[in-house]
């Protein structure tokens, strides 16, 4: 157990600690191809939004045919979208790097190893092995954004692209030495993917979940995406924002353990509530306050503690909401919705910046959305699928 979790730590470390440094591009990239923030923005929007619709897809083919040869091919995706964006002359090939990173990250990011992980996790130590995996999973950020700001600064961007595109193949090569268990069979005739996705959907609890999601991806996209930015406006040094992306991944860390050590004994519904609000009043406390390194590395180790602490949470509700048979697809589905907020909030950032010189509009839209989830969280109907439809269908 403890290999298994330490090889898919060191997967999800690496594809999630490449895709949180992306921000660090904007700068370098725009300027030498003479690209507006919205277009490089665009590309990061649509990493997300391709993640989240190959995230169904890839889940519920790692269902059938384990999670080995779907993490291998999709490293190898990683790859090659790395390599298009390091060869990029303008937007077209620019967003061709976002499609095929949109699918490596859907297969070597959580939504496939955390199945692996719940599968081989009794009940009662699902939620904290799984949150055992993600916190080791938040390490790469620590390391890999400020590799990728020394390799950029020194040698160039596309340096930095090439030394991202060796971690893609050391993450395909871990991925071999994934060993799985399969999902317990129910007494019974097995149950059809179509019917799962039909009872997901009428689940008042997992809609409402899933709508919460979109804004989880909607804050934190944006701030991994434009923070760099947003601090070089400030007049903070450049090296800050990689030195808070570092931060974010430090404190992702312990955060994401200690909520999955407190999922397994209290509410992870209100659990997760309280992420969604504290990340809100973080963002206004900063957006209130002046600006320096100092209130930057602060929030920054702020929303680092509050980051992925939902990974667990959310996995554990779809396990015990659902069952295993179709956890990946399920777990796919919701991911999607966060995946959309992820595109809207990248996107959304570059476009305010471009159209009004600032980001003070997309901060007032972090703030709202946050609220909004923070209520429909709250207020989520967590009962098993067999009390919260089938009695009432029968």
């Amino acid at each position: 157990m403890w290999f298994l979790l330490a090889v898919s730590g060191v997967i999800i470390s690496l594809a999630m600690g490449m895709r949180q440094s992306m921000g660090l591009f904007l700068g370098p990239v725009t300027a030498d191809l003479g690209l507006s923030a919205a277009t490089f923005s665009f590309s990061l929007a649509l990493q997300n939004i391709i993640w989240g619709a190959a995230q169904p897809v890839v889940g519920a083919l790692a269902d059938r045919y384990g999670a080995r040869p779907l993490v291998f091919i999709t490293a190898l995706f990683y790859g090659a979208g790395l390599i298009v964006m390091m060869g990029a002359s303008g937007p077209l090939a620019l967003h061709a790097s976002g499609f095929l990173i949109g699918i490596g990250i859907a297969g070597t990011g959580f939504g496939v190893l955390i199945g692996v992980v719940a599968r081989a996790s009794p009940p009662e130590k699902r939620s904290e092995r799984v949150g055992i995996v993600a916190a080791a999973g938040s390490l790469g950020t620590a390391f890999i954004a400020p590799l990728g700001q020394y390799l950029s600064g020194n040698f160039g961007w596309k340096s930095a692209l090439l030394g991202f595109t060796i971690i893609a193949g050391a993450a395909a090569l871990l991925s071999l030495l994934i060993r799985e268990e399969k999902a317990p069979v129910p007494a019974g005739p097995p149950q059809r993917l179509s019917a799962a996705v039909g009872e997901a959907w009428r689940h008042r609890g997992f809609m409402q979940m899933t709508t919460a999601y979109f804004a989880c991806g909607f804050q934190l996209i944006f701030i991994t995406t434009h923070l760099p930015k947003y601090l070089d406006l400030c007049g903070v040094a450049p090296g800050v924002g990689a030195t808070a992306l570092g931060l974010i991944g430090f404190f992702n860390t312990i955060g994401t353990y200690i909520f999955g050590l407190l999922g397994s004994r209290y509410s992870q519904k209100k659990l997760l509530a309280m992420i969604y609000g504290l990340r809100t009043l973080f963002i206004c406390v900063f957006v209130a306050v002046p600006v320096s390194a100092t209130t930057t590395l602060i929030f920054a180790a702020a929303m680092g503690f509050l980051w992925l602490g939902v990974a667990p949470l959310i996995s554990g509700l779809i396990g015990r909401i659902f069952g295993l048979a179709h956890f990946n697809a399920l777990y796919g589905l919701a991911f999607l919705s966060h995946q959309l907020g992820s595109f809207a909030g990248a996107w959304m950032g570059g476009v305010v910046y471009t159209l009004t010189g600032n980001y003070a509009i997309a901060w007032s839209a972090l703030i709202a959305i946050g609220v909004i989830a923070f209520t429909l969280q709250w207020r989520a109907d967590d009962r098993p699928v067999e009390l919260a439809l089938r009695p009432a269908a029968a």
